[in-house]
């Protein structure tokens, strides 16, 4: 049985601390050592992680991100309960969640495994690494014009995209921005990286589905400012010049689940559409 478990929780949003405190009190009446924090505080939760088994998140996908991006170099899982809009990436809906715990609590189910991205950002000659779960964007900044990306698979030039931006995401980011930009849904546990352009003019403009062992490098060419997004939360200024290097990352995000292990089928036309697939009569 897990021993020490962390709930984190959306900070703005007040129904995810109550529901966190719920649960923090449900694990620590079964023998737990619990804690709660907010997922956005980020020292806090770092601070509190060494021993932590497992990491429950209460709010939607967002609050996911943020956790995988702090955890997943402890190699720690998540189970996501869903007070959000989507919950893509979460386990268990509100109203279940309590009488699913127990299993979860005893290491009943299955570890979820995905593939992460790692961002090496170079901007005035400073270098820095982020890793992403979904995706990162290239994309233009406050000034509405298209900017030029020149871009390179493995050393070998692809393109130079004239666009408002380029996405690159993983199989878990598919079904997100890129799928919007026109992106093709991947299995979740694949390897394989996206790259997407967003509304490309005069250039290519496929998605292409590269594997995942490339490197992807990106050169800003542009007189504008750009702006850099890593899974929607970390956002960067760039400039003409800025070298964007992505590659799958050493890092991954552990989920456990007890859903079934083709959950992702089953669930896929309700999570995007709303609705449950139907039979159809011939």
């Amino acid at each position: 049985m897990l021993r020490k478990i962390g709930v984190l929780y959306h900070p703005k949003v007040p129904a995810t601390r109550e529901k966190a405190g719920e649960i923090e009190s449900f694990l620590i009446s079964r023998g737990v050592s619990a804690w709660k924090c907010s997922s956005w505080d980020v020292k806090e939760v770092e601070s509190l992680l060494e021993g932590t088994g497992l990491i429950i998140t209460v709010g939607g996908d967002g609050t996911i991100l943020r956790a995988a991006r702090i955890v997943s170099a402890w190699k720690i899982p998540i189970t996501g309960i869903n007070l959000g809009k989507l919950g893509f990436l979460t386990e268990l809906d509100i109203d279940e969640a309590l009488e699913k715990l127990p299993e979860i609590l005893d290491n009943k189910g299955w570890i979820d495994e995905r593939v992460m991205l790692q961002a090496e950002v170079v901007t005035g000659g400073q270098a820095q690494v982020f890793h992403a779960l979904n995706d990162v964007v290239v994309a233009r900044g406050e000034i509405s014009r298209l900017i030029r990306i020149e871009t390179t698979i493995d050393g070998q030039p692809l393109t130079t995209y004239k666009t408002d931006g380029l996405i690159v995401a993983t199989a878990t980011g598919s079904t997100g921005y890129a799928m919007a930009a026109g992106g093709p849904v991947i299995y979740p546990q694949s390897k394989d990286i996206l790259l997407v352009p967003i509304a490309p003019h005069l250039c290519m403009d496929n998605a292409l589905v590269l594997p995942g062992q490339s490197e992807i490098k990106l050169v800003l060419d542009t007189y504008h400012g750009a702006t850099l997004s890593v899974d929607g939360h970390v956002n960067l200024k760039l400039s003409g010049g800025d070298t964007v290097t992505l590659k799958r990352s050493d890092h991954t995000t552990r989920f456990r689940r007890v859903c079934p292990q083709t959950y992702f089928y089953g669930e896929l036309e309700e999570k995007l559409y709303g609705k449950r697939p139907q039979s159809r009569k011939s």
